[in-house]
């Protein structure tokens, strides 16, 4: 699981029936430097499927891979990035 920022939305023209109800979203990846503030430490943007309504400037937990399918079992959905969390605050020792 990562820590991304949300930076914007995609909007689709067309999509798999099953991934109707959701949005989804373009958050950039952060390393432990970027989280305690650092302008560094941040990762390319990638796409994130989201149910719980993040917004823009929004601090999120993204499953990936196999563990982003996995809540939807036994009905997978065709996704790779899951928004599995709406962060409110981190602390880091």
């Amino acid at each position: 699981m990562r820590i991304a920022d949300v930076i914007g939305k995609v909007t689709l023209s067309r999509a798999h029936r099953s991934l109707s109800g959701a949005t989804w979203l373009i958050a950039v990846p952060l390393q432990r430097s970027a989280i305690v503030g650092d302008s560094k430490g941040r990762g390319e943007p990638y796409v994130v499927y989201d149910e719980l309504g993040a917004n823009k400037d929004t601090r999120i937990a993204v499953a990936e891979g196999a563990e982003a399918a996995a809540p939807f079992h036994p009905n997978p959905k065709p996704i790779d990035t899951y928004n599995a969390a709406i962060l409110d605050s981190i602390e880091i020792d």
